[in-house]
């Protein structure tokens, strides 16, 4: 069946009549048979969504990702710029490169000007007009916002102009915040690494070889938080200006936490500050006072000049060598045995052992723990002891910890070697794909660390004991005071040093507490003890040292990080 239709108007048509084919018939001159098959048809349609596909998923990618669209955007491909994953012990990332956008303009694409300025300001209201105005009319490029957020990024690419520019390159950031600030640094503008872990594994975080993998530490977020959390409660508790606390397994000198107060935002840089840069642990350089303590009472008994039960008789309550007086800081019996010295934390007593020990002895003791060297260690920010002369009245001094400095972190490795049977121990943070079990050299015999271990239990069990609060149930802990004047200063500077369980230490903690103040209205809470076998509460004390502050601290965070402890400890046996 054919049909004829008149030319009456220009655009030409053409109409589907029969299911097989059809004919058009125009003008006498212009007739044209269209046949039209269904698999052409079915062909023409499918070509029609397969570019309908084709266009949609690339709007849908541009959407997603328009850092891609290259015509809009400038991605810094640089790979110095890339850096690796920073995880802990459990894979929680705490340093991580993203990429960050800044907006530039190129004004001699804009016509309307003031259009675009207004759109512009829509999108960022903190925008300088007047600046912007002014930039826009030099026609020279210039730069509308660094580091915008992802919502402001997108809004403006959205705006279709050909004149913003975006430029992508990598950024550090650190989900975390302040939890591992003095550990992990911070890196430049360029991405390099400045400070901390940052920058000691500058090299090996930019390696292309590694960027897929992670660089692994042996801390644990879990226990930082926590024992974080224990120190910003003592500074509202005793006024305190700054703390610090280390968590170290003595047997292989692996940390599991690091914290120093104050601290600060690593995503924040212009917050920094000297002070509270400064990484008290490991970069501080301090008088501990009475923890060394330990060591003299050590020294005796390693050079079998003393045993724990050898009477000192008629103590003095003070004495004086080259003018200077030493005092004990309480009253005390005049007649203590050796371990009691260390139990009461006798001044006068600590004195009389390193006296019978001698300057040469004492000397060649603390020098095999490494105390006065600077200690190797995966940070560049690191202390170095003053040196001093020894003499009669430094080895006096020296022998309850005046006049005589050292680090935080050096003071633990210590104590983890008094602890772990006398061998030496590196702390390390980065960790091992194999962690060896290999005992270093032993500079102690097991005799003497297995007497210390017993006599720090006593400093916290016995109720004449200076760390009483400590006496956690459970976890049996053990460990010394320690409370110091700053140099020039009446501001104290108070140490607690603790191994738990006292039987065989596993761990090392040193809780440290920059200036803390007597708290009068502090509620006390004494453990239960072989006196006060269900403990009692007491409100209010006027003194400042270590046992009224560290100490309670340190029991705190024992007592929520133990069971965690407890938990991995388990996990770990489970596995051989």
């Amino acid at each position: 069946m054919k049909k004829k239709i008149k030319k009456n108007f220009k655009q030409k048509s053409f109409f589907f009549e029969d299911y097989n084919e059809f004919e058009i018939t125009f003008n006498k001159k212009d007739i044209y048979l269209i046949k039209v098959s269904p698999n052409r048809i079915i062909f023409l349609f499918t070509i029609f969504l397969s570019l309908m596909f084709i266009f949609s998923i690339k709007i849908i990618y541009l959407s997603l990702y328009p850092e891609k669209n290259l015509s809009f955007i400038k991605i810094n491909k640089n790979p110095t710029l890339e850096r690796r994953d920073i995880i802990d012990r459990n894979g929680v990332i705490l340093a991580r490169n993203i990429h960050i956008y800044s907006a530039g303009a190129r004004p001699n694409l804009v016509k309307d000007k003031e259009k675009f300025l207004l759109k512009l300001r829509l999108i960022l209201p903190e925008l300088d007009s007047n600046k912007i105005r002014n930039k826009l009319n030099k026609d020279k490029f210039f730069y509308i916002q660094k580091r915008l957020s992802p919502e402001k990024k997108d809004k403006l690419w959205l705006l279709g102009y050909q004149a913003i520019v975006f430029e992508a390159k990598p950024f550090r950031i650190y989900p975390q915040k302040n939890l591992f600030s003095h550990i992990l640094g911070q890196t430049d503008d360029s991405n390099a690494g400045i400070s901390g872990i940052e920058k000691f594994f500058d090299e090996d975080l930019k390696n292309k070889k590694f960027l897929k993998s992670s660089l692994n530490l042996t801390l644990d977020s879990n226990l930082q938080y926590l024992i974080r959390e224990e120190l910003i409660n003592a500074q509202m508790n005793f006024g305190n200006v700054g703390s610090a606390a280390i968590l170290m397994n003595v047997e292989n000198g692996e940390i599991l936490s690091l914290v120093s107060l104050p601290d600060y935002d690593l995503n924040k840089r212009a917050s920094i500050n000297k002070d509270i840069y400064t990484n008290k642990i490991t970069l501080g350089v301090y008088e501990l006072g009475s923890v060394f303590k330990t060591f003299t009472l050590a020294a005796g008994l390693e050079n079998k000049i003393i045993n724990p039960n050898t009477l000192f008789k008629n103590l003095e309550h003070d004495l004086t060598c080259d003018k200077y007086k030493i005092s004990e800081h309480d009253k005390l019996p005049k007649n203590l045995s050796a371990q009691q010295i260390l139990i009461r934390s006798s001044n006068i007593g600590a004195v009389k052992i390193a006296q019978r020990v001698g300057v040469e002895n004492y000397k060649k003791f603390l020098n095999s723990f490494g105390l006065f060297q600077k200690i190797n260690f995966e940070l560049e920010e690191i202390g170095t002891p003053l040196s001093f002369k020894w003499g009669k009245c430094k080895l006096a001094t020296a022998s309850f910890g005046h006049g005589i400095t050292t680090t935080p972190l050096q003071m633990a490795r210590a104590y983890a070697i008094l602890g772990n049977g006398g061998y030496k121990i590196e702390p390390f943070i980065l960790k091992k794909k194999e962690q060896t079990m290999e005992k270093g050299q032993q500079v102690i015999s097991t005799k003497t660390s297995n007497q210390i271990n017993s006599i720090l239990r006593q400093v916290v069990s016995l109720d004449e004991g200076t760390a009483n609060f400590a006496n956690i149930k459970g976890y049996e802990v053990g460990g010394k005071t320690g409370t110091s004047l700053k140099y020039n200063s009446n501001d104290k500077l108070n140490t607690f040093v603790s191994l738990f369980p006292a039987s065989r230490p596993k761990y090392v903690l040193l809780v440290m507490l920059d200036e803390p103040k007597a708290a009068p209205n502090y509620v006390y809470e004494f453990p239960p003890s072989e006196k006060f076998p269900n403990g009692y509460k007491y409100t209010g004390e006027y003194r400042s040292t270590s046992g009224w502050n560290t100490v309670v601290v340190a029991g705190k965070i024992i007592e929520k990080i133990g069971p965690i402890l407890a938990i991995n400890n388990l996990q770990a046996s489970n596995n051989f």
